[in-house]
């Protein structure tokens, strides 16, 4: 009874001034909101990455020149710019010297190119890759529409592409693709498949891009850019020793002394998750400082409110103490005021919060998620708030002299 009698005080009390009500409760609204809102948007993210990640499979990872994210001291910059790249031979190197690999994908890709059909053309943003035959086993990318490259496509260097959807959608609207002839720069290339939609990520289309053969994009483009390798083991159990067999395949292609570092990178997909979990933690940390800091204004805010609250019901207080009520009921009384003013404006903040992080991320292209272990945390926090900050109003209300504050005017 005790309990809702407070809650029942505290609307009361917010009522009775409510404009010095609502500036306490933004208080504490935009603590959580700051807080919420970041938290809600940066787990859609991470949710939207780890799926893209994991559907790329559990047994698969790549080797490449340079490292997923590039960190480091000031030198680790120039040691990775001054390794070779790596060469579509030694690709074909590695899949000779490994028998653990299911598939060994070999790919060179140039960005920012314009394709043409008649007289359409897209953005000059679609990239192009030339692709040997285990790249699209490594990557799992499907066929929607026509086939896929054969053996002969890549040994005769065949003018031939399978595109994505992003192509078709902006060069064939009205008309089948397959069996048409686009151009890239100068070269022309006969549309023989169309991929799956992929969708996109983080609001980055992974359906903007053309794949030819390998041979015919070393003859068009050229091969003086670095090449990366998807390799697939034959099974999630075998994938460390599979990493084993490629590192030391790699190490004697490149011919690296023992004792020295490896010339290239491995990355795998819990590594990209991880790299990418460690630079969300700092907006997380950002979050946190300015949750912390309004939060402590709004704490301000609530002691103020409730020692108001206390000048201006002594009165009263001096009434309850002389009809039998103890210091621990008129305790208990204004800690729970100064928790349910703490939770009005938590409430508020995180269903402010949960909307604009969601409003994020479908504006980003990422599925809505509801964070419920941030929520609970907002809600103990908010609670922690209101009882710290309440603390000594209460106590000042419950140790006043019963006889003094009938007195009191």
């Amino acid at each position: 009874m005790l309990f809702f009698e407070s809650i029942k005080l505290a609307f009361n009390s917010i009522r009775g001034s409510k404009l010095r009500s609502i500036l306490t409760l933004l208080g504490i609204a935009v603590g959580l909101f700051s807080i919420i809102i970041v938290m809600t948007a940066i787990s859609a993210i991470q949710q939207s990455v780890e799926n893209t990640f994991n559907s790329l499979g559990t047994s698969n990872f790549i080797v490449q020149k340079w490292p997923a994210i590039r960190m480091g001291g000031p030198h680790r910059p120039r040691e990775q710019r001054n390794r070779q790249d790596l060469e579509v031979k030694d690709g074909e190197k590695l899949r000779e010297m490994t028998s653990l690999p299911s598939a060994v994908g070999i790919g060179l890709q140039t960005g920012g190119k314009t394709i043409k059909y008649g007289n359409e053309k897209t953005n000059p943003s679609v990239a192009v890759a030339g692709v040997n035959f285990d790249y699209f086993i490594a990557l799992d990318l499907k066929i929607g529409e026509g086939r896929n490259f054969s053996k002969s496509d890549n040994d005769y260097s065949r003018p031939v592409a399978v595109v994505g959807t992003d192509v078709v959608d902006k060069l064939f609207k009205s008309v089948d693709p397959i069996g048409r002839t686009i151009r890239i720069d100068k070269f022309s290339y006969e549309i023989i498949g169309v991929f799956e939609k992929r969708g996109s990520i983080l609001g980055q289309s992974q359906d903007n891009f053309i794949c030819v053969p390998l041979s015919i994009f070393e003859k068009h483009f050229g091969s003086q850019r670095s090449a990366v390798f998807f390799i697939m083991a034959r099974n999630k159990e075998l994938i460390s020793e599979t990493m084993d067999e490629v590192i030391g395949a790699m190490r004697k292609i490149r011919k690296v002394p023992i004792g020295m570092e490896n010339d290239f990178e491995i990355v795998t997909n819990e590594q990209l998750i991880e790299q990418f979990n460690d630079i969300t933690k700092y907006f997380k940390l950002g979050a946190g400082v300015i949750a912390f800091i309004a939060l402590l204004a709004a704490g301000i805010g609530i002691m103020n409110i409730m020692l108001v609250s206390v000048t201006e019901r002594t009165r009263e207080i001096g009434v309850r103490k002389a009809i039998g009520a103890k210091k621990k009921n008129i305790l208990a009384q204004f800690i729970i005021e100064a928790v349910a003013l703490s939770w009005f404006g938590g409430l508020i903040g995180i269903l402010i919060g949960l909307i604009g992080g969601n409003l994020v991320a479908v504006t980003i292209g990422v599925s809505v998620v509801l964070p419920v272990e941030w929520i609970f945390i907002g809600l103990l926090v908010t609670s922690f708030v209101g009882i710290v900050f309440g603390v000594y109003p209460a106590y000042k209300a419950a140790n006043l002299d019963p006889i003094e504050a009938l007195r009191y005017e």
